[in-house]
């Protein structure tokens, strides 16, 4: 029969034991760290430069200047024009936006609302809160994309209005405006032949 040796067993270093457990802590919260970062994000809005005053509400109008890329690589696939409807007193710069369930993607819409007047923003929209799998046909984005948007808030108003000064706007134009082409005091409202006095 063979014989085995007995080894004694060393007793553990004191606080060896302790370093264990916190060995075994970090590794676990290591894990769940890694695990949170790969879950997919949510809607975000992160503040670049603070606004003022009140969110624009459901039925407001919202002027903004933006930028929208792609979060995956940063690649702008859609910037804000220069329109020509920024007139004091009527409309500010900006391309309106109708802050209204249907009237853009659905992230643009929440975002907008968690945003004040000359504020510049940072908004993440997740892909199920955007086009999803199914982008519009012909456009820069792909399937199941997450966008970004830099976006400044110029303004905002009620859908009343926005609707009243655009009223103010199509009369003005369609009238030609006070000593404007095709209004009164318009260059075919000028008498003809010489200036009187001659």
């Amino acid at each position: 029969m063979t014989e085995v040796t007995r080894v004694p067993i060393l007793p553990i270093a004191k606080g060896s034991l302790t370093k264990l457990w916190l060995g075994v802590i970090v590794a676990i919260l290591l894990g769940g760290g890694l695990a949170w970062a790969a879950v997919p994000k949510g809607l975000s809005v992160d503040t670049l430069v603070a606004g003022t005053g009140d969110y624009p509400q459901e039925g407001d109008m919202v002027f903004v200047k933006y930028k929208g890329m792609l979060a995956s690589n940063g690649e702008v696939f859609d910037e804000s024009q220069d329109i020509p409807l920024p007139i004091e007193g009527v409309f500010p710069e900006g391309s309106p936006f109708p802050v209204e369930k249907d009237a853009t993607i659905d992230g643009f819409y929440l975002g907008l609302q968690q945003m004040q007047k000359g504020g510049t923003y940072e908004l993440f929209i997740p892909s199920e809160q955007a086009y999803g799998a199914e982008p519009p046909q012909g456009a820069p984005i792909p399937p199941n994309a997450d966008l970004l948007f830099e976006i400044e808030v110029v303004d905002f108003m009620s859908r009343e209005m926005f609707d009243r000064n655009l009223s103010i706007l199509q009369q003005a134009m369609q009238a030609g405006g006070p000593g404007g082409l095709g209004g009164p005091g318009g260059p075919e409202d000028a008498p003809a032949g010489p200036p009187p006095g001659e």
